[in-house]
């Protein structure tokens, strides 16, 4: 068990206080915790590359703590229409296609590992730049409604586009000789 493990593991308790603190509308302080979680992430990140604490549990726990915290929020932030239905719908059904897609991969001896996209990377960072928005709106002063609706637009293409791209790449490996490491692969885990 690493240090960045550990601060890994830390995120995902921060899940279910987030949570709590959204269903009981305290918004700063969900705000508070959602950027502490990010910072944890980048920490996480940070230290596993630069002291070489990489392993393969980080590698599938830190994308688990960004997902898992993600979709809660947008999961949320959707029951209390802070988020439009549809966009939650795309970003839950995208999260669990890729999940079901990895699992059936390995369920038929073809197990493929996923290495994101820079498109994934970009719709990561836009669904984290819509939550700081509509947290931060909601938590200290509304924004232009323009700005949020404008986000949530490109965060849906984004959001699509990833799962294009996953879906191409996973279809390629299934089909492909062998399913040994097909597109996607990883370079190095964390």
């Amino acid at each position: 068990m690493t240090l960045p493990n550990l601060i890994t593991i830390a995120r995902i308790f921060l899940v279910p206080a987030i949570v709590w603190l959204l269903f009981n509308h305290d918004y700063v302080w969900a705000f508070v915790l959602f950027l502490v979680a990010g910072l944890s992430d980048a920490l996480d990140g940070f230290l596993a590359k630069q002291f070489n604490l990489r392993s393969e549990l980080g590698a599938y726990l830190d994308p688990l703590a960004d997902k898992v915290l993600l979709v809660a929020i947008y999961v949320v932030l959707g029951i209390f229409e802070h988020l439009p239905a549809w966009l939650v719908i795309m970003v839950v059904s995208r999260d669990v296609a890729i999940v079901g897609a990895v699992m059936l991969s390995w369920l038929l001896d073809k197990p493929v590992e996923m290495d994101p996209h820079m498109v994934s990377k970009a719709n990561t960072v836009m669904q984290i730049v819509l939550v700081v928005l509509v947290l931060g709106g909601l938590a200290f002063a509304r924004l232009p409604e323009g700005l949020v609706s404008v986000t949530t637009a490109v965060v849906g293409l984004l959001t699509a586009a990833s799962l294009a791209v996953y879906l191409r790449d996973w279809l390629q490996h299934m089909t492909g000789p062998g399913g040994g490491q097909g597109p996607g692969a990883p370079q190095g885990s964390r």
